[in-house]
């Protein structure tokens, strides 16, 4: 090919082209964004409705049945899962991976408000919310006092702080967790009935004399009045002045029968900061928000928070996710440097001289800084994935360059003038140049195409590897030659180095050639070898673990407590507390905190948070495992410790979310779920186990005797609305205080209802007036219930949530359940994933098809090239070579088969096609011009060919020599796409330059030369 003349004859042309790609480039890369991963919208809507007082199968039927029938007909909608418990109704929709944030929420909406008019009258307003789903929040600030209490903490910070955060923009929410202010009435039920007043008679006057008025304006003929009415109590004085009824005796007030006082209201959450009380405020961002610029101003914003703190009060934050980004970052750009610095001297060590070393080595920067253009123009960002698509480059964008100087080297070795060797060694070369670059970026377009998860992860991450090859291309066609011409000599008096270098290549070139012309007396041998090697993917497939992604070190470690059922959160946070006390004692756990009563109220959730990765003693795995053991005897709860969520867009929760779904009663799903969970437990993949719903929550089950209740003149109405006063914690009104509305919530005080017996000391009215206890109307039984009714899909559920044993993947526990459920499930009942094991279902699979499509493009690609079928397929056999490589070592426990590993192989198949595409290329050329048959062809091929190989190899090789090394944030993922390809690319290097040419031998085209047409197209002029 000749069009490479025009540069090597038009030097200012090339330089000029390659420094306007460096300039335009380098005002990129200070234009993209840094994120942890591409932009990836992950959009949660959960639907919350409070009915206080109202037991689990009220709320199912009443409210959530309606609301999740119309929810479940929005668009882009991937699961929805609902949660009935006492008083509450909570219903979270999972949007598919993509979906816009503001047309879902939008859209729930609409369907939420289409229903709104058939949920009771006693029902609040649904509350519509919109988040990312995540479990764990991007940063966690504590308030704590030894003076104040934590509902005051609360009001503060809902005063003074939240109100600041939630205007930063990318912040979604600033969960305050903590008990809220509220106006507390409690009632006394012994003075009620001595008063013979009944709780509805209260709530009755508090909700006419307390009322907010709106009275408008007065306007005279010139004149405009605003007018205010005080018919609202604003003061705990005016509260206890309030007259609640008359009686012979004289009036009586509202604290004749209860005591009042500003204090917390119900307690759902209850946080602790390294085992103190503390309010925690946690910093969710918006689905498209960049976490790391949410946390950076969220930072930027905490000294002045701080320094306005009252005296009392001290701030802390607990835990910032960011961290581990930003460490994950500088570690892949410290591996760049580093792979950069490898290369260029194993390329020295091959040639030798500084002058050759220099053209490949221009080719890095000029790739990676000009590849930032393409990044720029496409809305890429620099990220953890883009940046390991930067690393990998290193030594791809050095190839086509190392090519190109060694063929022209060799012409000059041989007594060319350097210009002519540059002219007639790039004219050689270029064909295979463009095809081998053509090869690498068509490996990595499918997976630009792939869908969900993978695909919006890896996008950015494959077509910035394109790109980067196909900038390396320009480079190499264009001012490598350039290059060559000026900075290549013939040295007739070269170093002793120089000389040595040469002198052991030439004798490995011979070496080489001898074993070659052996292995070709012997092919059916080699033949029946590759066959076996072939063979043995499938078995090697079979017995690697797999994975969506190796387990990171994020530097902190989450702990998940299960109570009894029935447990309130005064338990769960004695418990809790005790269980961050322990983890405190671990030399390397630098800080935790704790979260009782979170996701539900009878678990708590914390977090451990690890000292600095280069102080730390253990790695993640043993950290874990300490954790446990420091935990395990706990009586109180049971303790599963288990690492961070690797990936975006998990749901939260253990590791392993495991749905039983059914449409028979949750007695037989619990039944059958148990019978899972003991099979689990004893299948040695998990260290712990939990289902979400237990029939051991005690449930107080009264029976009215509507004969005595009649005779008495006891309606129903008057029972019911008596038990949700006194008990119900549900709010009646609002106080106005200090510009802010408190919940005014009548109930009586706890030690008046800790027994069942402590109700019958309740009283109605009978028909006369006077009081009757509920002791003479009732009679009660304890059941064991559920604590919360759970759907999936509007069906019923049961989830087995578990932690997987150190060393154990998921996709093995995964496979278990799912055989084991085969087993154990009757007709008419399935089972479903949330989750993490949701993610492994959905994404584990999606690059099986992308890499049957790799091979396929690359293979049209070289039939096009070569003109030929065959050839083709002898260069696509050195690709089962190399994945068996690659599999050995994963086999060996070295890795499990994940997203990365996966990516690897995919990389593996661009890589080692290059090899069979440089020997098959001079052997077509063999043919054609030296009238050469196949065997002598493809043995000249191989001897010509095997220092590029070998050097494009080892370079490539060399520089993934820091991913296996990697320590610290993120290393699993590089240490698992680095081994893959060095062992696969090593190992079936070794293959390939023995089997190919014997597969060659019996497979290769016949090439010829290709018919002239030139007179015909004269005859043609002539007529």
């Amino acid at each position: 090919m000749r069009f490479t003349d025009i540069f090597i004859r038009r030097p200012i042309l090339a330089l000029s082209l390659s420094l306007l790609l460096l300039i335009i480039g380098i005002q990129s890369v200070f234009k993209l964004q840094i994120r942890e991963y591409p932009e990836l919208t992950n959009t949660v809507i959960t639907v919350s409705t409070a009915y206080y007082g109202a037991p689990a199968e009220v709320i199912q039927g009443f409210i959530t049945q309606p609301l999740q029938q119309s929810i479940a007909e929005a668009d882009n909608l991937d699961f929805l899962e609902s949660n009935s418990s006492m008083g509450s109704s909570t219903i979270t929709a999972y949007m598919k991976t993509g979906a816009d944030p503001d047309a879902a929420l939008s859209e729930i909406m609409a369907k939420v408000n289409a229903v709104r008019a058939r949920l009771p009258s006693e029902a609040l307003d649904p509350n519509i919310s919109r988040s990312t789903g995540s479990s764990t929040s991007i940063m966690y600030i504590a308030f704590s006092s030894d003076e104040l209490k934590a509902a005051q903490i609360v009001d503060y910070v809902n005063r003074n702080v939240q109100p600041q955060m939630v205007t930063v923009t990318g912040v979604a929410k600033a969960n305050v967790y903590g008990p809220q202010l509220s106006m507390r009435v409690w009632l006394d039920p012994v003075k009620l009935a001595n008063h013979k007043l009944t709780a509805a008679e209260v709530v009755n006057a508090l909700q006419n004399n307390n009322f907010r008025s709106a009275p408008g304006q007065a306007k005279s003929r010139f004149f405009l009045y605003n007018v205010e009415a005080d018919t609202d109590l604003k003061t705990r004085a005016e509260f206890e002045q309030l007259i609640v009824a008359r009686s012979e005796s004289g009036i009586v007030r509202l604290n004749d029968v209860a005591e009042l006082e500003l204090d917390a209201a119900r307690e759902t959450v209850r946080a602790k900061a390294d085992a103190q009380t503390a309010v925690v405020v946690a910093i969710d961002p918006t689905p498209t928000a960049n976490p790391l610029t949410v946390a950076k101003l969220i930072t930027e914003m905490l000294p002045d928070l701080e320094a306005n703190l009252p005296d009392s009060m001290g701030m802390q934050v607990l835990y910032d996710s960011t961290e581990y980004i930003e460490s994950s970052i500088n570690e892949v750009l410290t591996t760049i440097v580093e792979a950069t610095i490898i290369v260029v001297v194993v390329i020295f060590l091959f040639m030798g001289n500084l002058r050759a070393v220099l053209i490949p080595v221009i080719a890095i920067p000029l790739s990676l800084i000009g590849v930032c253009l393409a990044m720029q123009a496409l809305g890429f960002s620099l990220n953890l994935l883009t940046l390991l698509a930067m690393v990998l480059a290193i030594g791809l964008v050095v190839d086509d360059a190392i090519v190109v100087v060694e063929n022209v080297d060799r012409h000059i070795r041989q007594g060319m003038k350097p210009f002519d060797a540059a002219i007639v060694g790039t004219r050689e070369i270029a064909l295979p140049v463009i095809s081998m670059t053509i090869t690498l970026a068509a490996v990595y377009s499918p997976i630009a195409m792939v869908e969900g998860l993978t695909g919006v992860l890896f996008a950015e991450f494959a077509l910035t590897l394109a790109g980067a090859v196909v900038v390396s291309g320009f480079v190499a066609l264009t001012l490598s030659p350039v290059m060559c011409s000026v900075l290549l000599k013939h040295n007739p008096n070269p170093g002793r180095f120089e000389v040595g270098v040469h002198k052991f290549l030439d004798s490995l070139d011979s070496g080489y050639d001898k074993l070659v012309g052996g292995v070709l007396k012997y092919r059916p041998v080699v033949v029946i070898f590759a066959i076996i090697v072939m063979g043995s993917l499938y078995p090697l497939l079979k017995i690697i673990p797999t994975e969506l992604a190796p387990a990171e070190d994020k530097g902190a470690a989450m702990i998940m407590a299960n109570g009894p059922a029935g447990a309130n959160i005064d338990y769960m946070d004695q418990y809790t507390t005790e269980v961050g006390r322990r983890g405190m004692a671990l030399d390397d756990i630098a800080s935790a905190f704790t979260l009782a009563g979170i996701p539900s109220a009878t678990q708590g959730l914390g977090f451990l948070n690890t000292t600095l990765w280069e102080d730390r003693t253990m790695s993640q795995d043993e950290l874990v495992k300490a954790i446990q053991a420091e935990t395990a005897d706990i009586a109180g709860v049971s303790v599963a410790s288990f690492p961070l969520p690797v990936l975006p867009g998990a749901s939260g929760g253990f590791p392993v979310q495991f749905v039983l779904q059914g449409t028979g009663d949750y007695r037989t799903l619990v039944s059958l779920a148990q019978e899972l969970q003991q099979a689990a437990m004893q299948s040695g993949y998990f260290v712990f186990t939990d289902l979400d719903t237990k029939f051991q929550t005690a449930t107080l089950d009264i029976k009215v005797n509507r004969d005595k209740a009649g005779a008495y003149g006891v309606k129903m109405a008057d029972i019911a609305s008596t038990l949700g006063t006194l008990m119900g914690d549900g709010y009646i009104n609002h106080i106005n205080y200090d510009g802010r509305s408190y919940e005014v919530i009548p109930q009586v005080k706890r030690e008046d209802r800790l027994s069942p017996e402590a109700i019958g000391q309740f009283y109605v009215k009978t028909v006369d007036g006077s009081p009757v206890p509920l002791v003479n109307l009732i009679e009660w039984d304890l059941t064991g219930q559920p604590s919360s009714l759970l759907q999936m899909n509007q069906t019923n559920s049961v989830t087995l949530n578990g932690a997987l044993m150190p060393g154990q993947t998921m996709g093995d526990a995964l496979k278990f359940l799912e055989q084991k459920s085969a087993e154990i499930l009757p007709k008419g009942y399935g089972f479903e994933y949330k989750g993490e094991s949701r993610q492994f279902v959905q994404e584990g699979s999606a690059l099986y098809a992308t890499f049957g499509l790799a091979l396929a493009i690359i293979f049209l690609v070289l039939a096009a090239q070569f003109e030929s079928i065959r050839d083709p397929i002898v260069i696509m056999v050195s690709v089962p070579l190399a994945i068996c490589g690659a599999l050995l070592m994963m086999g060996w426990g070295l890795a499990s088969l994940n997203i990365y590993t996966q990516i690897g192989m995919i990389t593996l198949v661009g890589l080692i096609t290059k090899h069979g595409i440089l020997m098959c290329e001079v052997a077509k050329e063999r043919q054609i011009l030296k009238g050469e048959d196949k065997i002598t062809a493809i043995r000249h091929a191989a001897r010509i060919r095997l220092r590029a190989i070998l050097m494009t190899t080892i370079s490539m090789v060399a520089g993934l020599v820091p991913l296996l090394l990697a320590v610290g944030p993120g290393a699993a993922a590089r240490f698992d796409i680095g081994m893959v390809i060095c062992a696969g690319l090593s190992i079936g290097t070794i293959f390939t330059l023995f089997v190919l040419p014997v597969i060659y031998s019996y497979l290769g085209a016949n090439h010829k030369p290709v018919p002239s047409v030139d007179h015909l197209v004269g005859d043609t002029v002539a007529d």
